[in-house]
């Protein structure tokens, strides 16, 4: 089975680090599904889709990667909605709620006809999703807050550095059947904030503590290598020193990682901020994990094959 991660910067094409320009009549969704039909993955958490905004051509990114991915189920979960608007960052809408959660029966739908009658799942978005081929028992998803201050960071377009404002988060969980019977996977995009992207992944191992192992994390931590492992294991002791037996059995399930290579800068990878761990199962001795560069982001795809 295999498993990969992207964050794809909402499908904007990249060379050498420097956005590139959109060619007269050129399809704006066409690099992106190229990009995603390339990993050819069975189980794929994408972050930064855009849904329905302007600077992507307005399609649904989501609905767009199912058939890229060749997926039979799949969730999309809106961390925000709004519009971004060139040199104001994100202009949110009020009245759409915080989290929404959309799947197959919601695609398909042309940006200003929204599906059933409700006026507000046609908002623009900005979120995560999960894509499976695998049988599909549950599914789960919660929102995270922002943290509470910036920090300034780089970004497309902008010289130097731009302070940014947190954004709200999303996580998806899904139950799927694999050859050995049910586990879990978990897609997230944690906080660029230090301690608070922590915090995020605490409260996420917990929140699916109650759902069948193995479980299979993925997504962009925002945490260097090694961080995200540490933090998971250190939890779970922390866990059994203070609660009962269930979670001392828990604390003797060690966090794998399942692939170590750096993602970021897609065109000269210098650190690991993408991840793919699991507990319940151990990291296969196989070739190297890939990390291809693709014409979106700028990050890269980090995939890892599961051996049962």
């Amino acid at each position: 089975m295999r498993v990969a991660t992207f964050n794809v910067l909402h499908g904007l094409p990249m060379d050498r680090g420097r956005p590139v320009p959109a060619g007269a009549g050129a399809d704006p969704a066409a690099p992106l599904a190229e990009a995603i039909g390339s990993l050819d993955a069975d189980v794929l958490a994408l972050q930064e889709l855009d849904r329905f905004q302007e600077r992507s051509g307005g399609v649904d990114q989501a609905a767009l990667a199912a058939v890229a991915a060749n997926a039979c189920d799949w969730r999309y979960a809106s961390a925000l909605h709004g519009r971004s608007v060139p040199g104001k960052g994100w202009v949110l809408d009020r009245s759409a709620p915080g989290l929404r959660v959309s799947g197959p029966a919601d695609s398909g739908t042309a940006h200003g006809d929204p599906p059933h009658g409700d006026p507000t799942r046609d908002v623009p978005s900005h979120g995560i999703a999960l894509f499976t081929r695998l049988p599909v028992r549950a599914w789960r998803a919660r929102g995270l807050a922002a943290a509470p201050l910036a920090l300034p960071l780089r970004v497309p377009r902008r010289p130097g550095l731009t302070l940014v404002r947190d954004q709200p988060r999303a996580a998806i969980a899904a139950v799927l059947e694999g050859e050995r019977g049910p586990f879990t996977v978990l897609a997230v995009h944690l906080s660029f904030v230090p301690g608070w992207n922590v915090r995020q992944l605490l409260a996420l191992r917990s929140w699916i503590a109650d759902l069948p192992r193995p479980h299979v994390l993925l997504g962009d931590f925002n945490l260097v290598a090694g961080l995200p492992r540490a933090v998971l294991d250190g939890g779970a002791m922390l866990s059994a020193v203070t609660s009962g037996p269930r979670e001392a059995r828990a604390a003797r399930r060690r966090w794998h990682d399942l692939a170590r290579a750096a993602t970021y800068p897609a065109h000269r990878p210098l650190v690991q901020f993408d991840h793919i761990l699991a507990s319940g199962l151990r990291p296969t001795q196989g070739p190297a994990p890939r990390t291809p560069q693709l014409p979106v982001s700028d990050h890269r795809p980090l995939l890892a094959e599961v051996d049962w």
